[in-house]
């Protein structure tokens, strides 16, 4: 099936090769391993967070890709993501100082999505945090590692002086692979030989791919059932290929990635979130336990917390758009005309064949179903707030 020529997919392609070029700041653009594969499978090389990554392959455009992903099955290359390890047995002490999570409580094998935040109580970047018999197993953004190895080891520095046992380590010797979509069970079964029903989204566990030793936890940015696979880096070639061997499993980009997570209702960093904006305002109060808005404790907990029961002056919403696409930066207006917000990130939605979009409005224009315009190119369209995720989550529960 080629759509790589569809009006849909070429405008998806449009913004987001933009959207890549510009992320990339660094003159000195990395590979992953997997690099020589995408090429050699036909996949278009773009810089992204400081690496080249395919944003689309040559058998399938992005519109196809996106709904090949939420039938079926899709790899997509994330070793550019930052993967590290806590160790010590004050490293939950350590990491609750950085993160809103409630690590004491997160039982082994269990993970969960988090905030680092700053003493302003702006999101310095989401994380996923694993707890294991003997560290933490974290992935964070690729475009945030530098700031993120920073302000870690600042803060890691200030804990060992004052006499407490951690150590924080970059994972270096594995890559990272995300199998996503309603047969990515079936598939990865296949290779480890026994049935993964008992495995729950948001777990993690140790165990053989094909022979492979790997860490797979039941997660992902899609909405979709999926694992994310972190394979020793020797071995990422061949387990890749052998994943792909399945029938109902093909490979995709970052540009299907970008419209997955969007119509999921998931935040891109950098675009949704960043260190001006709060969980609070972000929507993701959900992310802080009840037992951290007792006692607090994170970097910014006194400016967050008091959010919560007295409320914000701005909301991140979901829109539904008429007309063209509204983009990262259109303005957001209400029925008089006045500019109450922006969007921040907005494409269009393969699975609903309408144009969605997420952005942040003055508090009181965010309820579902308020009828509001957004300027896209100079012209007014109108635009409806929406219920997130705009696609209805199937994690394995």
């Amino acid at each position: 099936m080629l759509l790589t020529k569809s009006p849909l997919s070429l405008s998806i392609q449009r913004v987001l090769t933009k959207r890549f070029y510009a992320a990339s700041a660094s003159s000195e653009i990395k590979k992953t391993a997997l690099y020589d594969f995408h090429v050699k499978k036909g996949g278009k090389m773009v810089p992204f967070a400081g690496y080249y990554m395919p944003v689309q392959y040559d058998n399938l455009g992005i519109s196809a890709s996106h709904l090949h992903t939420r039938q079926k099955a899709s790899i997509f290359d994330v070793s550019h993501m930052l993967q590290s390890r806590v160790t010590g047995k004050d490293r939950n002490k350590f990491f609750e100082r950085l993160v809103v999570a409630d690590l004491h409580q997160l039982p082994i094998g269990q993970g969960t999505l988090s905030l680092f935040t700053n003493e302003q109580g702006g999101i310095i970047d989401d994380t996923i945090i694993m707890q294991q018999q003997d560290s933490l197993y974290v992935v964070s953004n690729a475009a945030c590692a530098d700031k993120d190895l920073a302000h870690i080891r600042k803060h890691l520095a200030e804990f060992q002086n004052k006499g407490f046992d951690v150590d924080f380590n970059v994972i270096q010797d594995h890559s990272l692979i995300a199998l996503q979509g309603p047969k990515a069970a079936e598939a990865l079964e296949g290779l480890v030989g026994k049935s993964l029903e008992d495995f729950s989204f948001m777990h993690g566990r140790q165990m053989d791919i094909a022979g492979v030793p790997c860490h797979v936890a039941r997660s992902g940015y899609t909405g979709e059932d999926g694992f994310e696979l972190s394979i020793p880096t020797e071995e990422i070639n061949t387990l890749t290929e052998k994943l792909l061997a399945h029938p109902d499993v093909e490979l995709a980009g970052l540009g299907a990635r970008d419209s997955l997570r969007l119509e999921a209702g998931l935040c891109l960093y950098g675009h949704d979130l960043d260190e001006t904006t709060t969980p609070v305002e972000a929507g993701l109060t959900w992310t802080i336990p009840k037992s951290r808005r007792e006692t607090g404790g994170f970097l910014g907990a006194e400016h967050i917390l008091p959010q919560i029961k007295g409320g914000v002056s701005r909301r991140r919403v979901g829109l539904v758009v008429q007309g063209a696409p509204a983009r990262e930066g259109a303005e957001i207006l209400n029925k008089e005309g006045q500019v109450i917000g922006a969007v921040t990130s907005g494409c269009p939605a393969p699975s609903l064949k309408k144009n969605i979009a997420m952005g942040y409005v003055k508090n009181g224009f965010h309820k579902k179903g308020t009828e509001l315009n957004v300027k896209v190119r100079n012209k007014v369209q109108q635009a409806v707030i929406a219920k997130m995720p705009f696609v209805e989550a199937k994690y394995h529960k």
